[in-house]
């Protein structure tokens, strides 16, 4: 895992007792977010005040949470990530890098007290997490084949072919729904490796479609090999994820509402959607 803060910098094993409480369990290289004076304290909030958060994202997800080439942890929800810190002087972020698919776990064990991966709000997630209030991203999933396919129009196409995923992800929710109610019609195939290998699976023929954000294209398909096609299969507000019923975390998403309030009308959230994702998809 990547660094973007100097070494100087300790990996924070330890969260407050008015904070969090999570730790790293799994040995993971720490990023540290927070704007910190010479002695390590925030800037502007007293030292005994500031409380530590542990934020899980990625490294597979192009333009979103990804490492450059400089080495460099960076995108879209990291840089917003970086955004809220400086504007939450009581808070202070150690941003932890893992796969997707270990995420949502590790908020459940406490390992990761916030979930930046560009997450989707839905009935199944709402059940067994908190989520902040005030979206950052709002998107549109559709059905995504490659370029040449023209059989693939629709869901219902899709009966009897396989369909990609990643596991855990809002898009294997809309497609194991599907086959919930519809007695396994599709053959879903749960990703391993990287969103780049999306791209390979689809033209070389492995899998028949699979389902994206309607932004994420562009992103994982700079070549152009790709299409979406057929309507929309839902469309969401795009939030972070925390635990539920635990009043640190309530505070801290409550916190990072005002700050995202904030970010958005002084243009600033718009400006990191253009920068990232080629256009500002932070309003529905």
């Amino acid at each position: 895992m990547k660094k973007w803060l100097m070494a100087s910098f300790a990996l924070i094993t330890v969260l407050t007792a008015a904070g969090c409480g999570a730790k790293d369990n799994n040995g993971n290289d720490a990023v540290n977010a927070g704007t910190s004076t010479t002695d390590g304290t925030k800037a502007n909030a007293p030292k005994d005040e500031v409380k530590k958060v542990v934020i899980g994202t990625g490294t597979q997800f192009p333009q979103v949470c990804f490492i450059d080439k400089d080495g460099k942890l960076t995108g879209f929800d990291v840089e917003l990530i970086k955004e809220i810190d400086k504007r939450l002087p009581s808070y202070e972020f150690d941003i932890q890098t893992m796969e997707f698919s270990n995420l949502l776990l590790s908020l459940e064990t406490k390992k990761i007290d916030l979930v930046a991966h560009e997450m989707e709000k839905n009935p199944e997630r709402e059940e067994k997490y908190l989520f902040n209030k005030e979206p950052y991203a709002h998107w549109k999933n559709k059905i995504i084949v490659a370029k040449d396919n023209t059989s693939v129009n629709s869901i219902e196409d899709l009966k009897g072919k396989n369909v990609l995923t990643s596991a855990t992800s809002a898009e294997a929710q809309i497609l194991e729904n599907y086959n919930k109610e519809n007695d396994n019609a599709l053959k879903i195939v749960y990703q391993n490796g990287g969103a780049n290998d999306t791209v390979a699976q689809l033209t070389t023929g492995r899998v028949d479609a699979t389902v994206g954000a309607d932004f994420s294209l562009s992103l994982i398909d700079p070549e152009g090999k790709l299409k979406t096609v057929g309507k929309e299969l839902s469309e969401a507000d795009i939030l972070f994820v925390l635990r539920k019923d635990d009043p640190a975390e309530q505070a801290l998403a409550d916190a990072v509402d005002g700050a995202i309030k904030e970010i958005k009308a002084d243009g600033t959230l718009g400006k990191l959607s253009t920068q990232w994702l080629g256009q500002d998809f932070t309003a529905n």
